[in-house]
């Protein structure tokens, strides 16, 4: 592995960290996003082959104390989380705990009303079920602490359309029902399971409701501020109309549009993730934090067949669904771009993920990303603190396009 220093081929102060040969390419991309300033601070990792090839980080954790981003700097990486919760899911179902095609009402008798009697699990987990928002009020500190008010809420929700005839982003809610699902079945805590079956064994350092011991190791979120975010989404919507950013720009304008609905209940400020008490929450829609290590790291058995390093995790015919898309829209009803989802898993668009369509993961709301490629064996994870205004991050899907021009890469 080479050591990033001045000497290095990207040549820029302040991205650190370490890279394989061939790997140039996407470090120059990170390096060069820090030292142009459209980088505050961030990390970046990939395994290749269960290999790590890339661990690289840089920039400002804080930028009013001017201190570091560090090679175990954590920070809040929004939906990214789903993606981390999903793999719970899988593990249930690999363990013949949890089948795919099975009622929810199955699993929870109480969803099994309003027009939800008949709801597959992967209906409600490929965001296809009409759950994408709660008429009912609530707050966060009702999802924090899940009460009878948020578990009646989600029961009696009438589907926004027939099950499966459509397809809309669950942004908030689809946290709420996964997590609910997932212990009830497995009787015991979402994050409590993933630690010790996944991430513990892997050395991630992922988290869905982090202790309060971590706290010192967060960076500080930076959120695009309105200034920036509302004349760019007024530009887009006046000049780009059908683009993705002019669409969701207009569906925010309607008081009671479905993207509304979807992203306002419960409402938070981005920048009140990683403070207390969203960050040591199990919200499973967004609370999740780490590093780019981290998340790299809790992808490897899944970019690999469900095995890595000689312990198996998963079957390899559990992981063979994710595969393929098994939910696609040209235009997502909240999201408004082409999307899918398979148990739970994004499946992105090749702009974003990358040339095979059988990759998955999930990305997260101002640019992280964690996902792997199960063809090429790769494993992703990149986490940063200045969030962009736009769907996807154009930071984010640089660096995916710079590693897929690797030679390593483009050889296997």
């Amino acid at each position: 592995m080479n050591k990033l220093s001045s000497g290095s081929p990207a040549n820029l102060r302040s991205a650190h960290g370490e890279y394989a040969d061939g790997f140039e390419p996407v470090v120059e991309t990170f390096a060069r996003h820090l030292d142009e300033g459209t980088e505050i601070g961030g990390s970046l990792c990939i395994y290749h082959r269960g290999e790590k090839v890339v661990d690289i980080w840089g920039g400002l954790a804080d930028i009013e104390t001017k201190r570091p981003w560090e090679e175990d700097t954590r920070i809040v990486v929004f939906s990214v989380t789903k993606g981390i919760a999903a793999m719970a899911l899988q593990f249930l179902a690999d363990r013949g705990l949890l089948d795919w095609d099975a009622p929810v009402a199955t699993y929870w008798p109480e969803f099994g009303q309003a027009g939800k009697e008949d709801m597959t699990v992967s209906t409600m987990v490929g965001h296809r079920g009409g759950l994408a928002f709660l008429d009912t009020p609530v707050s966060i500190q009702d999802c924090i602490t899940p009460s009878d008010r948020v578990r009646e809420a989600m029961e009696s929700q009438r589907p926004a359309w027939i099950p499966e005839q459509n397809q809309g982003y669950h942004a908030l809610t689809w946290g709420l029902y996964a997590r609910e699902l997932f212990e009830r079945i497995a009787d015991e805590q979402l994050n409590d399971f993933l630690r010790r079956e996944l991430l513990d064994p892997l050395d991630s350092d992922v988290w869905i409701g982090a202790p309060a011991e971590l706290d010192s190791k967060l960076a500080t979120l930076y959120p695009a501020r309105k200034r920036e975010r509302v004349p760019n989404m007024l530009l887009k919507g006046v000049l780009k109309p059908e683009s993705t950013e002019g669409r969701v720009f207009r569906g925010f304008l309607k008081p009671d549009s479905l993207l509304r609905k979807a992203f306002l209940n419960p409402k938070a400020d981005p920048s009140e993730y990683n403070k207390s008490p969203i960050v040591h929450s199990t919200l499973a829609w967004g609370a999740g934090s780490g590093s780019a290590r981290g998340i790299a790291r809790a992808y490897l058995p899944f970019a690999n067949g469900g095995e890595h390093d000689g312990t198996r995790y998963l079957k390899s015919e559990t992981l063979e669904p994710l595969y393929e898309r098994q939910g696609w829209s040209n235009q997502d009803l909240i999201l408004n771009k082409p999307v899918g989802w398979s148990n739970g898993f994004l499946k992105e668009e090749l702009s974003v993920f990358g040339q095979d369509t059988e990759s998955f993961g999930h990305a997260g709301m101002g640019g992280a990303l964690g996902w792997c490629n199960p063809v090429k064996q790769l494993a992703f994870g990149y986490a940063q603190n200045k969030m962009d205004w736009r769907i996807r991050s154009p930071r984010a899907v640089a660096l995916t396009h710079a590693m897929y021009r690797c030679e390593p890469v483009m050889e296997s």
